[in-house]
Parts: C-alpha cells; sequence; structure tokens
C-alpha cells in the first residue's frame, strides 16, 4: 500500500515507522519536519522525478512524498468489544458507504473526537484503501477499524455486552439536541441515498435525527459523523 501526502506520511513515521518500507521523495522536496522525522529512522529513500513519482502512484496532491507501508491491518472486532481498556469506547458502524473520502473523513473526525472506533462489514462498503488512508491523514494510527463478515452478527454481539444501538435516521427520529444518549453506545451511519439497511434498522435501541431547519438538502455521511461524535463526545464528558 501507498500512504501519500506529507501529513499522512510524517503521522505514520511517528506512530509506527517499522510499518514504512520505502520513501520516495521528489527532486528539490521541502519540508523540514519530514526530513527529521526520517533521520529517525533506517527507512530507505529514494529521490525520483514528478513523473516517476506520478508512475508509482496516480493520484491528486502528492505533495512530493510517498511512503511504501505494510497492507493495513484490521482489528478483530471481538477484541475491541471485550478488552478493559476500551470499556469506555464507542463504535461507529458504517453500512453502504462506498465513497472512499467519506471513510477517510470519517476515520479522521473519529481520531480528532478521540474515544471511537470504526466497525465497517466486509462487503456493502469501500475498504481500506490509499486514497482512504490519504484523506484520513493519519487518522488510521489512532482509531482502531475492525471488518467484519456480518453486521448484524457484530450489532447483536455489541448489544448483549451491554451496548446500546443507536442509528442516525432522516426522518422519524428523536431529535439529537433533545435527548440523553445511552452509553456505552454503537452509532450506525447509513449511506446517503439508501440510509441504514432494514436488516439493521430493526435492531436499533434508538433511533436519532438532525432537525434540518434551511434548505431542503442534507448532511453527507462525513457532516454526519461529526455532529454526532461530537455530541456523543459532549454527553459522554458529562456522564462521568
Amino acid at each position: 500500500m501507498y500512504l501519500y501526502g506529507k501529513n499522512s506520511v510524517v503521522e505514520r513515521l511517528k506512530a509506527n515507522p517499522k510499518s514504512v518500507k520505502k520513501i520516495f521523495l521528489q527532486e528539490n522536496f521541502s519540508g523540514q519536519h519530514l526530513f527529521d522525522a526520517i533521520k529517525t529512522t533506517d527507512i530507505p529513500v529514494k529521490q525520483v522525478s514528478e513523473k516517476e513519482l506520478a508512475r508509482i502512484k496516480r493520484a491528486d496532491r502528492l505533495q512530493g512524498i510517498i511512503a511504501e507501508v505494510d497492507k493495513f491491518s484490521y482489528t478483530p472486532f471481538e477484541e475491541l468489544l471485550h478488552s478493559s481498556k476500551n470499556k469506555d469506547m464507542s463504535f461507529v458502524f458504517i453500512d453502504n458507504i462506498n465513497d472512499p473520502h467519506n471513510l477517510g473523513s470519517i476515520i479522521r473526525i473519529a481520531a480528532c473526537f478521540g474515544g471511537f472506533s470504526v466497525v465497517i462489514p466486509e462487503h456493502r462498503t469501500c475498504e481500506i484503501n490509499d486514497t482512504v488512508m490519504h484523506v484520513a491523514s493519519g487518522g488510521e494510527n489512532f482509531v482502531p477499524v475492525s471488518m467484519v463478515n456480518n453486521m448484524t452478527t457484530a450489532l447483536l454481539a455489541a448489544k448483549k455486552a451491554g451496548y446500546w444501538i443507536v442509528g442516525t435516521v432522516v426522518e422519524d427520529g428523536e431529535d439529537i439536541n433533545k435527548i440523553s444518549l445511552p452509553f456505552p453506545l454503537c452509532l450506525v451511519l447509513g449511506s446517503e441515498g439508501k440510509g441504514i439497511r432494514h436488516g439493521i434498522k430493526k435492531h436499533l435501541d434508538l433511533r436519532v435525527s438532525l432537525p434540518m431547519r434551511g434548505a431542503s438538502l442534507s448532511f453527507n455521511v462525513a457532516m454526519t459523523a461529526a455532529i454526532f461524535c461530537h455530541e456523543i463526545t459532549r454527553q459522554k464528558s458529562k456522564s462521568t
């Protein structure tokens, strides 16, 4: 896999340098903080032309740097669910989201707030790829991500472990501004077009909505994740 962009690479060098196999720098690359981070490691560095860099990874905004890294390592869901050190963690279940930019944004949001893990299904959702990690801007180093074979089974396991299942819906949900969220919780986000699948929706303990008093538009799923993660964090801090 390839990381590209200055923030993504420098965060990986700080968090997990052993996962970085090789770094490609464009000729005349500038970035003293990256040079300093690289110097503390034994990672091989190769300088290449702009055209050579673009051949290694075809993407926008390479920012003159690419790092070849280990394949992304998912964290087993059962390990997260039953680990005593994660007892205050909230889960963000993502259903039916195929845009890597949205998934990367959600991981970055979860990293910024802290105290969240992300759960994605093996099917019907984008996996962690180079684009996701680029958009996450290093967030993947701070947020455990689990890939599960069956979302419903994972949610039922969480419910059995004492978690409340809270789903975001466009209509007929409780106003997020007027309710007290139950903890510990799993937040379920669906796609912009289809929302949460019926098979999952029937297992929700609570359905919550964002009041939309402006134009008849909608937030994308990453914006929705940011608003709900903020509210979860705010209410969680009040309850402790």
